[in-house]
């Protein structure tokens, strides 16, 4: 079991190690791959104009790191399934006890990682690439989802 158990968690750490890779895979065209990107065929649109956030919820400032972007590249791929242990967004049952040790507790074990009786979390989500404000904006993107 311990075995088993070991395997899984070295194997979630080279899949997890391979996140937030920006490189987008080679792609191939008439049987060949191209050398270097293709230029955009339109240049980049303006980004639209942040609407009103609801009542009730925190309004990000200008240029703040979306906290949502960060899990559904990195996060999502353990915790939207529960992967090792890894507690699913919305579901308060799982939530409620990490959330109330306080945020500093979440970011901590985030940050530097953690292992404990229901699984392990590896650090920064085992993309060392992440900043310590991403990762926060992402367990706070989780924590709101699960409030």
């Amino acid at each position: 079991m311990k075995n088993t158990r070991l395997l899984t968690v070295l194997a979630l750490a080279a899949l997890l190690s391979a996140c937030g890779n920006d490189t987008p895979p080679a792609t191939e065209s008439g049987g060949s791959t191209t050398a270097a990107p293709a230029a955009p065929a339109t240049p980049p649109a303006e980004p639209a104009a942040p609407a009103a956030a609801p009542a009730g919820e925190p309004v990000a400032a200008a240029g703040a790191i979306d906290g949502q972007k960060v899990y559904n590249n990195v996060c999502a791929l353990c915790h939207a399934a529960g992967v090792a242990g890894a507690p699913m967004p919305g579901n308060k049952d799982d939530w409620s006890p990490r959330i109330a040790q306080g945020n500093d507790m979440l970011y901590k074990h985030a940050i530097e990682g953690f292992t404990g009786q229901k699984g392990m979390m590896p650090a920064r989500g085992g993309n060392a690439s992440l900043t310590d404000d991403e990762v926060k904006a992402a367990v706070d993107f989780m924590v709101q989802k699960s409030s």
